[in-house]
């Protein structure tokens, strides 16, 4: 069988993406890895009617969306993107596709501090407008400069400088310095480098770029859609736009899902 559409992750934009397929009447196969970006975090925010939905709920949820309006949800790993979009998994299952839709999303590569990685999405934070509110008034270390710092002051008076180069590890309760000291902390703030997922992009034509931001890679588009220079190739999600969360990642899922459908209308007749 060959697919109107495969979307390649199963994060809130590909879910967001299969949906307005599936609505569409298309058939579309949801391929997830299932290693969502948010998977250590407590609750969903800012994304109205979902505040605080854990990630796993919303994912369930998703699914069974996706599945209601008839399209398919697998898990696994896709290692390949072969000429006629044909997917290729870790366990050799292939599938065809005639458009894709990618939304791999994207990694977060911490700094190498001994216990911080162990402690990412609980006592160690990135993104003030997804944990600020849940961590107001709280004693808070940021390894950042002094405008991150201006930042997390709107929530917390008791925040502090942290330098990586000076911290020996990340302690239960603040963060050991090289000098043997303890700076006492309930939360610390790391700024993360984020890198567009996806070991089959540059197979495709995809090479994922230097963001104009210096905070990582990603994959761009060529117009708000998420169409890529790639025929028949579209991106959505944090793998096109690390800033997006969850809210705007699916907003974005549901714009290139309904472009694809477009896409794949017939030609109109000329005379």
């Amino acid at each position: 069988m060959t697919y109107d559409v495969i979307v390649i992750g199963g994060g809130p934009a590909g879910l967001s993406g299969a949906v307005a397929l599936g609505r569409a009447l298309r058939s579309v196969l949801v391929i997830d890895s299932g290693e969502p970006r948010n998977a250590p975090a407590d609750g969903i925010h800012n994304f109205l009617t979902r505040d605080g939905m854990t990630p796993a709920e919303f994912h369930a949820a998703g699914r069974a969306e996706v599945r209601k309006y008839g399209g398919e949800v697998i898990e696994g790993s896709v290692t390949s993107v072969r000429p006629g979009f044909e997917v290729r998994l870790a366990d050799g299952a292939t599938f065809r596709a005639k458009r894709l839709l990618i939304t791999t999303g994207l990694a977060d590569r911490l700094p190498g501090i001994p216990g911080l990685a162990e402690r990412w999405g609980s006592m160690v934070l990135h993104c003030p407008y997804c944990h600020g509110y849940e961590v107001r008034g709280q004693a808070i270390g940021v390894f950042g400069d002094a405008e991150k710092v201006r930042l997390w002051q709107q929530w917390s008076k008791d925040v502090v400088p942290l330098a990586v180069d000076d911290v020996a590890a990340v302690e239960d309760g603040g963060v050991r310095l090289k000098d043997g000291s303890f700076v006492a902390r309930d939360y610390l703030v790391v700024t993360t480098r984020m890198e567009a997922r996806g070991g089959f992009l540059e197979e495709l034509g995809l090479e994922p770029v230097e963001h104009p931001m210096g905070i990582g890679t990603y994959v761009p588009a060529i117009d708000p859609s998420g169409r890529t220079a790639v025929p028949g190739v579209w991106v959505a999600g944090n793998v096109a736009d690390p800033m997006a969360q969850v809210i705007s990642a699916a907003a974005a899922g549901l714009t290139a899902g309904a472009m694809i459908n477009f896409d794949l209308l017939p030609a109109l007749d000329t005379p």
